[in-house]
């Protein structure tokens, strides 16, 4: 399948995709698709990067901060800490891009309408050129929509406008 420059992988930690006694919508199925994606970077010997948030919540170097046991990482050399819902604020991330010379990124991740959200949107901002297999992101129900609704509402709001579906 279709690659981009480098593989951006957001939040797939376990105090996000698993609270108290549940999982964030689809993961067994966003693992499977993320792992997929991997697999191809790796065997194109292209860059991947992990994204993981740091908060009172999320503490560096917990069980919740850590990204989770299922995802292969063993091709990544990049990971990035953030403390804001969009991957670029206050992070190296365009820092890394630029000595990448990474044109266009490919992202992945939880949740939907936070830290995916905004860093598709700054992203598409800086001038990269966005692109996501769809489904494979993911949130969690809330009171007015479920996580697939979440899911899908946002991929209306991205197509053609911020993302190129692959």
């Amino acid at each position: 399948m279709k690659t981009a420059d480098v593989l951006i992988i957001i939040d797939m930690q376990n105090g996000v995709c698993h609270y108290k006694d549940q999982s964030i919508g689809n993961l067994e199925y966003l693992i499977e698709r993320i792992n997929e994606r991997i697999t191809d970077y790796a065997s194109e010997e292209k860059p991947i990067i992990f994204i993981q948030h740091t908060d009172d919540y999320l503490e560096k170097g917990t069980q919740k901060w850590e990204i989770i046991p299922e995802l292969n990482k063993s091709h990544s050399e990049y990971f990035i800490e953030k403390s804001h819902p969009n991957s670029f604020y206050q992070t190296d991330l365009k820092e890394v891009l630029e000595k990448l010379d990474a044109q266009k990124i490919e992202i992945c991740g939880v949740e939907t309408e936070y830290c995916v959200d905004s860093t598709v949107k700054f992203a598409h901002g800086l001038g990269y050129t966005v692109q996501m297999q769809k489904e494979i992101h993911s949130a969690w129900d809330n009171a007015w929509m479920t996580g697939d609704q979440t899911v899908r509402f946002y991929e209306e709001i991205w197509h053609d406008s911020f993302v190129t579906f692959i």
